[in-house]
């Protein structure tokens, strides 16, 4: 038994497929699939049901390929120990974002982290959460930066930022006079949003409740889909209706295009959060993403810091 075959088996776990487990570990499918099956006679046990097309882990595969996924992490973590004198900090640096948050923080991240780590450049990666979450299990992606509540199985997260959500609306809307707008007072607009699956539709919704039972009740849904920030606030000010971003997104020119109304208390929010596996093996590279963020002067945003975690 070898590392090697126990990172096929993981792979082919994750994959459910042959062919793409044999391109992510850089091997042809025959080399991989004889190395498994002389695996599965060491053992004396069948780890996969290759009977359909879509190949199936066996029950006991199951418990033989989640320890594997541990000997790989421990083994992972002997290299680390033996390279305890090399610099964490140097060396690309895997880091998944959700869409909502990534145009925003990343340039005043980057110029923070180019203080803090100058050795080690980001490859970046933007996504839903849950494509974010498939590639830092599998190991692709190092940490993630996303919104709570955020749990998952083998997976830590550390508070970073909680941002107030404000209402925008077009020049000379009813709105636009006021010094503060309720939560409910959307269920009577149009309201425009980020396509279904969007994390920061789901909080939107879950802050303006009366909003999110109309459009329960057929032929009282008042919403209408965007697919990017920055095609909704074009909509927005084009007349189409009004939306809700986080205090982030919002920029100094933006009353050019719109006008900007407050929640009144209590304020919706998002909390922002990164996330990483449990004992990720680089932790000081980890707390220089994390203290980069706190020192990115993102406006708008309340930063959190360990003491008031």
């Amino acid at each position: 038994m070898t590392l090697t075959e126990l990172r096929y088996i993981v792979a082919v776990a994750q994959e459910r497929h042959f062919g793409r487990a044999a391109q992510r570990c850089f091997v042809s499918q025959p080399t991989l699939s004889i190395a498994i099956k002389k695996l599965e006679e060491e053992l004396a046990v069948s780890l996969f049901d290759r009977s359909s097309s879509e190949v199936k882990t066996t029950e006991a595969g199951e418990r033989i390929v989640a320890q594997a996924h541990r000997v790989l992490e421990e083994a992972d973590r002997i290299k680390h120990m033996a390279a305890i004198e090399q610099n964490e900090l140097s060396g690309a640096f895997k880091l998944g974002l959700i869409f909502t948050v990534a145009p925003y923080l990343l340039p005043r991240l980057i110029l923070s982290l180019r203080q803090l780590a100058p050795g080690m450049p980001l490859m970046l990666e933007e996504h839903y959460t849950q494509a974010l979450t498939d590639r830092l299990k599998k190991g692709d992606l190092d940490a993630l930066v996303v919104a709570a509540p955020y749990h998952e199985p083998g997976i830590v997260t550390s508070p970073l930022y909680d941002e107030p959500f404000f209402v925008i609306v077009p020049k000379g809307h009813e709105f636009e006079e006021l010094d503060a707008v309720s939560a409910d007072a959307l269920a009577s607009q149009q309201v425009l949003l980020l396509n279904e699956g969007n994390c920061l539709r789901d909080q939107i919704m879950e802050s303006c409740s009366e909003l999110a039972s109309r459009q329960r009740i057929p032929g009282l849904a008042n919403t209408v889909q965007g697919s990017s920030i920055n095609t909704i606030r074009h909509m927005v000010a084009s007349g189409l209706g009004i939306s809700v971003l986080p205090s982030s997104a919002l920029t100094d020119n933006d009353h050019l295009l719109f006008s900007i109304v407050p929640f009144e208390p209590p304020v919706p929010q998002r909390r922002i959060v990164l996330a990483s596996r449990r004992n990720f093996v680089r932790p000081k590279a980890l707390a220089a993403i994390r203290q980069a963020v706190l020192q990115s002067q993102l406006a708008g945003v309340r930063f959190i810091h360990e003491d008031a975690a």
